[in-house]
């Protein structure tokens, strides 16, 4: 394993064992709430199942179909204020990290 894929899974190690994992995932679903995105999401998925026909979509199709548009919705203010708390998550000393 190289260094990068060691340092990434020390760090979502870290995340998880800290509950930092689950605060930013809440942060970020409550974010994705209050901007509209899951809003929009749903009515593009019922928007495909419409034109598709409910017998003619499975869900893999769906998930296919409607995740270049999910990603593509999430602002980017919601995307700065999850990459910033993460940030100050991994500014924190290592010895708070217990990453040494």
């Amino acid at each position: 394993m190289n260094k990068d894929v060691q340092m990434r899974a020390v760090i979502n190690q870290k995340l998880i064992e800290t509950g930092e994992r689950e605060c930013l995932k809440e942060l970020l679903r409550a974010k994705l709430i209050e901007c509209g995105w899951k809003d929009q999401l749903k009515a593009h998925c019922k928007k495909v199942i419409k034109e598709k026909g409910l017998e003619h979509v499975t869900v893999d199709d769906l998930v296919a179909e409607i995740t270049p548009k999910g990603r593509a919705l999430v602002s980017d203010s919601v995307k700065k204020e999850v990459l910033q708390r993460r940030r100050t998550f991994l500014a924190q000393p290592a010895s708070l990290l217990r990453l040494n």
